[in-house]
């Protein structure tokens, strides 16, 4: 059993209250007092009970966060960012993952809730009514990050439909006459929240047929996406994930292709392997740093009753690599 208070009370010959008052230097004690106090429960390794604390407080300085999974390392950056952002604040993040499943992400959610976290960022693959009331009903403060749910649940992400808008024109204004967009299956309610690629997708369409004509390819694997390259026609790529164009760089390469001489190529995420990858991929950086910390701050005022706005974009930025 651990040293309590009550120990070092006895001890120090001092009330418990006193002894509290030292270790969160709160209150007037003197001096020597609280150097006595704070010395024996370094001797005696003395630790603070922080779940008790925290419920004291009404608090148990635990956030919840429920993403995709750890594969992606546009997630990996992500909870790298929530996590860092959040130990500044003396918080703790328990980092849950639902892996696509839509039940399993409900499941999460509320055992979180059941363990009274402080409050919840979500990437969610859950959509609709249902969904959006199941959330409302929780009483719990609340952010989501990427797949957005509604009007109602606060929203932090990148303005996707412009700047897949802004991709699609950089890679026609280099000239080439034909563009295949890449991204996962989408449009069917078994899918779940595919709200990003969505509007990605968006934002293509709206060019796609400015300049010879656009293409949509959903969820094609790597050898579907090199068939459909076409030296005559100047083809490009535009990939909804950067993963999706390091796989069709992979399989064209072994094909001896290679971008920009045989084709073209854009990613989307500017995720932290691309430094490693020759030639260095054309994408967008979607502030995924800059996402996730701001998810946080905004969490955090929610949190403490301030009101918070609905919808949050963070500035993306096209990064010119050497595939167009």
């Amino acid at each position: 059993m651990g040293v309590t208070t009550n120990d070092i009370a006895r001890i120090c010959q001092v009330s418990r209250t006193t002894v509290i008052r030292a270790l969160n230097n709160q209150g007037r004690i003197s001096k020597e007092t609280k150097d006595r106090i704070v010395k024996t429960a370094e001797e005696l390794g003395y630790r603070p009970d922080l779940l008790a604390r925290g419920l004291v407080k009404g608090k148990t300085m635990y956030i919840g966060v429920v993403v995709f999974d750890v594969k992606n390392q546009y997630f990996a950056q992500m909870l790298s960012a929530i996590e860092a952002e959040a130990q500044t604040r003396g918080y703790c993040v328990n980092i849950t993952l639902h892996g696509k499943n839509r039940e399993k992400e409900i499941d999460l959610i509320r055992k979180l809730v059941d363990y009274h976290v402080d409050g919840l960022i979500l990437s969610p693959v859950n959509k609709g009514e249902h969904f959006n009331n199941f959330l409302k009903s929780l009483d719990t403060p609340l952010i989501v990050i990427g797949n957005k749910v509604s009007d109602e649940i606060p929203f932090v992400g990148i303005d996707e439909r412009r700047a897949a808008k802004e991709a699609t024109d950089k890679i026609l204004d280099s000239g080439y006459e034909r563009v295949v967009f890449v991204c996962p299956p989408l449009g069917e309610s078994r899918e779940g929240n595919n709200y990003t690629h969505e509007q990605r997708l968006d934002g293509f369409g709206g060019n796609g047929g400015r300049s010879g004509g656009g293409d949509y390819k959903f969820g094609i694997d790597e050898k579907e996406a090199a068939s459909f390259w076409n030296n005559d026609c100047n083809t490009a790529f535009f990939c909804s994930g950067d993963i999706y164009a390091m796989d069709i760089m992979k399989h064209l390469k072994s094909c001896g292709k290679q971008a920009p001489r045989d084709y073209g190529i854009m990613g989307f995420d500017d995720i932290e392997l691309l430094e490693y990858l020759s030639p260095r991929l054309s994408t967008i950086y979607n502030s995924v740093e800059e996402v996730a910390k701001r998810a946080v701050e905004l969490l955090f005022d929610e949190m403490e009753g301030r009101k918070i706005a609905m919808e949050t974009y963070e500035r993306y930025r096209l990064v010119q690599g050497e595939t167009l």
